[in-house]
């Protein structure tokens, strides 16, 4: 079955970066688009950055454009979200998600096949 591992949260410091990973296994991921999600607290779960696997075109939200860059290692089976100038409303658990559909890519959750199971950046001020 399909799995999504993430790793690479962490607590830093506003201003500077992480780089979050996502070790994707179980199908054949070339026809899909990765996208990573976030979720604060009390807020609904949000659309961050999606990357089509095969061609690697990348989505982002204005929210996160110029801060972040979403890339994947084919070889690894590995999507990555590196985030520059982090601020303490980037704070959220961060999601990866895979849609293996090969439509409009989807800034929506519900369209998403596949999900892990998360990793928590915390920014503070």
């Amino acid at each position: 079955q399909v799995q999504l591992v993430e790793s690479g949260g962490g607590l830093v410091q506003a201003g500077g970066s992480l780089r979050l990973s996502c070790a994707a296994s179980g199908r054949s991921f070339s026809s899909c688009t990765m996208g990573w999600f976030r979720q604060a607290p009390g807020k609904d779960r949000e659309f961050v950055a999606a990357i089509r696997w095969s061609g690697g075109n990348t989505y982002y939200a204005d929210s996160v454009k110029g801060r972040f860059t979403i890339s994947r290692d084919n070889t690894k089976n590995t999507v990555y979200l590196q985030m520059n100038s982090l601020k303490p409303e980037d704070t959220a658990v961060f999601y990866c998600a895979v849609d293996r559909s090969l439509g409009v890519v989807g800034t929506t959750p519900r369209v998403y096949d596949y999900w892990g199971q998360g990793t928590q950046v915390t920014v503070s001020s």
